[in-house]
């Protein structure tokens, strides 16, 4: 069927549909009526031949084929977004832009800052949302739009992604002032090993990059505490003998009111790599490419 013969506005209600996961909350979010919703399902189902929803409770669930071609429509959607929104250049002085951006709580405490003083400075009208995205639907969200931009670690992603390294970083250990076994603020390996150790991870099991690195050399620590926040870390180092390995970046801000040592880490570790990511088709979006020179200024700036 040739694409002149379809109505191209069923694939921004097919998009809503998945998105949403409800007839209802689709029709509130294109602000649209239920029956005019479920009338454009209608066609989409005949065009395809496919029911590409079915009813489970309160869900609207996809099909395999309505999960086979979301990616793609998102894609499209998203270009045809992308050519309007470059058709006028992006005045940030007077842009009420939204921005969302993926970031993970590890960085937030250090990017947010600067990045929100060179906004305030140059667009004092746009705002800005951080989410905290899962790696496996990182992708599909830049490609839907839903996400701006995001920044993390080195991850496996399509040449659909662009990306750029922003900075590096070191891995640190913090220990209180007093400890009785760290002497004259240097740690050795054979001290780490001694010492009891606090996991910081949002997952409920895995090991740590800290940790993989002791594996390859046939060593092991012995984790005592796994939480999931460094303040929280930082302070339970600051009232006890464990020890906290953490980025330096972070470790430098969450530390200032524990006043614990920041120490080298004992052994040789690749820096810890950050990168913006951002996807093919807003590469030459005004409005995106004025969003990801803040964050690099930023990333400098902190």
């Amino acid at each position: 069927m040739h694409i002149s013969k379809v109505d191209l506005n069923l694939f921004i209600v097919l998009e809503a549909i998945y998105a949403e996961g409800s007839i209802t909350r689709a029709s509130l979010k294109m602000n649209l009526t239920q029956p005019a919703i479920s009338h454009a399902l209608n066609r989409l189902r005949q065009l395809f031949d496919d029911p590409l929803f079915e009813r489970q409770g309160h869900v609207m669930t996809p099909t395999p084929l309505a999960r086979s071609i979301i990616e793609p429509v998102r894609r499209a959607l998203r270009g045809f977004e992308v050519t309007l929104s470059g058709a006028a250049r992006f005045d940030a002085a007077s842009s009420e832009r939204s921005f969302s951006l993926g970031v993970r709580d590890v960085l937030e405490a250090s990017v947010l800052p600067p990045l929100m003083a060179g906004i305030a400075r140059e667009a004092p009208t746009v705002t800005l949302n951080t989410l905290q995205v899962s790696r496996r639907e990182l992708e599909g969200e830049l490609a839907a739009g839903t996400l701006d931009a995001a920044i993390d670690i080195l991850l496996p992603l399509s040449n659909d992604i662009r990306r750029t390294q922003l900075a590096g970083d070191k891995t640190v250990v913090l220990v209180r002032r007093d400890h009785p076994l760290v002497k004259r603020r240097k740690l050795t390996l054979e001290t780490y090993l001694q010492l009891e150790h606090i996991q910081t991870s949002s997952r409920r099991r895995g090991p740590g990059l800290e940790d993989v690195e002791l594996s390859r050399q046939g060593l092991q620590r012995r984790i005592r505490l796994r939480c999931q926040h460094y303040f929280a870390a930082c302070r339970v180092v600051s009232e006890t003998d464990l020890a906290l390995t953490m980025p330096e970046r972070l470790a430098r801000i969450v530390n200032q009111q524990f006043n614990n040592q920041l120490l080298p880490f004992p052994l040789d570790m690749p820096a810890l790599d950050i990168y913006l990511y951002w996807h093919d088709n807003v590469d030459n979006d005004p409005a995106n490419l004025w969003l990801r020179e803040q964050i690099a200024a930023a990333m400098q700036a902190s």
